[in-house]
C-alpha cells in the first residue's frame, strides 16, 4: 500500500502544478487583457492540493492513518478527499471566471 500511497501524493502534485501553471497562464493574460488579478485563486486552490499531497507522503512514510481509517472516520475522509476536491473546485471556477472567453468565440 505504501507504493500506492506514494503515486498518489505524485497524482495530487501534479494536480497542484497544473493549477501552478494555470496560475502563470492566466497572470498573462490578465496582463495582456487588463482584468482583475483572479489568477491568485489558482495558488488558493494549489495549495490545498499541494497540502494534500505532503500528507499522502506523509502517509505512506509513516502510515499514520491505515486505509481503513480513511473512509471510516470522517476528519480523514474530509482531509484527504474535502481538500483536493476543494482545491479543484477553485480552480474551474478561476478558470471559467478566466477561459471562458475561448468557448464564447464563435462564427
Amino acid at each position: 500500500m505504501t507504493l500506492l500511497n506514494l503515486f498518489s501524493a505524485l497524482g495530487m502534485a501534479g494536480i497542484g502544478i497544473a493549477l501552478v501553471i494555470f496560475a502563470r497562464l492566466s497572470k498573462r493574460l490578465g496582463a495582456a487583457t487588463r482584468s482583475r488579478p483572479y489568477y491568485v485563486g489558482f495558488y488558493v486552490g494549489a495549495i490545498f492540493v499541494f497540502s494534500v499531497a505532503v500528507l499522502h507522503a506523509l502517509n505512506a512514510i509513516f502510515n499514520f492513518a491505515p486505509p481503513d481509517l480513511l473512509v471510516a472516520d470522517p476528519v480523514w475522509a474530509v482531509v484527504f478527499h474535502g481538500l483536493p476536491a476543494l482545491g479543484i473546485t477553485i480552480g474551474l471556477y478561476f478558470a471559467w471566471r478566466y477561459w471562458s472567453w475561448l468557448l464564447a468565440e464563435r462564427d
